[in-house]
């Protein structure tokens, strides 16, 4: 597989903060560059995305920008495979940062693994120095917070049922098809969940670790999770076996906590149960955080078990919310606000 094509597909929206340094980063790799292309599909910017990225590739004949009409992730990697003129196919995130052997070492573990994807960690940084980004990030990082979620929070070696992103042999989109467009959120869970069920692997490894800036505030990422996690029931309509069991977890405490609540005004075992659900939850939390402390300074530490209460709520109510798509498809908009996109 050395010397293959490969193409880098970097699928943006209103990402001027970190799309230069994202794609100098992969500008800047061991692989040979006239091996390699990125096609940047812009999903209609209303910031400077587009014009750092027209003038990057006024200087680099292998990068060049594409329209994405839909402005969605899945609506840009469709287009980006189909304009795409590699053997090998990489999905990067504008908000990635990625080591100058990135491409050359997602060939070898194509090529020694066998997997039909291939891809690595996140090293989780906060997106500047204040308490909220910090305290992001720490959670993000934290198995209590994220639970057995394997790029977030290991960098164990082996096969997995899903990586973020990805390096892909390109048959495999002939074997078992493209993203799918409906999935605004998710699309990379379903699309590995069908790889895995067609009989491909799946392999992380940390030789393909990037570095990942999440969002800066403690309230964005709780607004974030909230409208990520209502994707959950039409993904598992979509594709069942797209989530796992973990995705569901918070839905389950949130039902329980608030059953609770309600009880404790009327009986005295649901305060006591409250009271001790609430605690040991408390405890569990500053356990694991004092065991993931890192380095991190004692406020974040501190604030950890509460920050990932609130967290786990929101992501349990949004999970709840989705009930409602059950019957009916969510809104095909995109994450980001920027321009309006075609159809909406």
């Amino acid at each position: 597989m050395t010397g293959k094509i490969v193409s880098v597909i970097v699928p943006i929206r209103n990402e001027e903060r970190y799309i230069a340094d994202c794609l100098r980063s992969l500008l800047q790799q061991t692989y040979p560059a006239t091996s390699y292309e990125i096609i940047v599909l812009d999903g209609r910017s209303s910031d400077k995305s587009r014009e750092i990225v027209d003038g990057l590739s006024r200087e680099l004949p292998h990068l060049y920008c594409v329209d994405n009409p839909a402005g969605t992730a899945p609506a840009a990697m469709n287009i980006g495979i189909r304009h795409a003129r590699g053997e090998i196919i990489i999905r990067a995130d504008g908000h990635n940062f990625y080591p100058e052997n990135y491409i050359a070492n997602c060939v070898q573990y194509l090529e020694q693994t066998g997997a039909d994807n291939v891809g690595g960690p996140w090293l989780t940084m906060p997106a500047n120095h204040t308490l909220g980004a910090r305290l992001v990030a720490a959670m993000l990082s934290n198995p209590f917070g994220v639970g057995d979620s394997r790029f977030r929070i290991s960098a164990k070696e082996g096969f997995v049922e899903t990586v973020p992103f990805g390096a892909f042999r390109r048959e495999v989109f002939d074997r078992v098809g493209m993203y799918n467009e409906k999935l605004v959120r998710n699309q990379d869970n379903e699309l590995n969940a069908r790889i895995r069920r067609a009989g491909g692997k799946i392999y992380q490894t940390p030789a393909l670790q990037t570095t990942y800036h999440p969002v800066a505030g403690f309230f964005e990422l709780l607004k974030q999770t909230y409208r990520n996690s209502q994707w959950h029931v039409f993904s598992v309509r979509e594709n069942s076996h797209a989530m796992g069991l973990r995705h569901f977890v918070p839905a389950g405490f949130f039902i329980c906590l608030t059953g609770l609540v309600l009880g404790a005004a009327a009986a005295s075992w649901a305060r006591y149960s409250l009271g001790a659900l609430v605690g040991l939850y408390l405890l569990a939390g500053f356990m694991f955080a004092i065991r993931q402390k890192h380095g991190r300074d004692w406020l974040v530490t501190l604030m950890l078990p509460a920050a990932c209460l609130v967290f786990h709520l929101a992501y349990g109510l949004g999970t709840l919310a989705g009930l409602r798509y059950l019957f009916t498809s969510p809104p095909s908009t995109p994450i980001r606000a920027g321009q309006v996109v075609r159809g909406h």
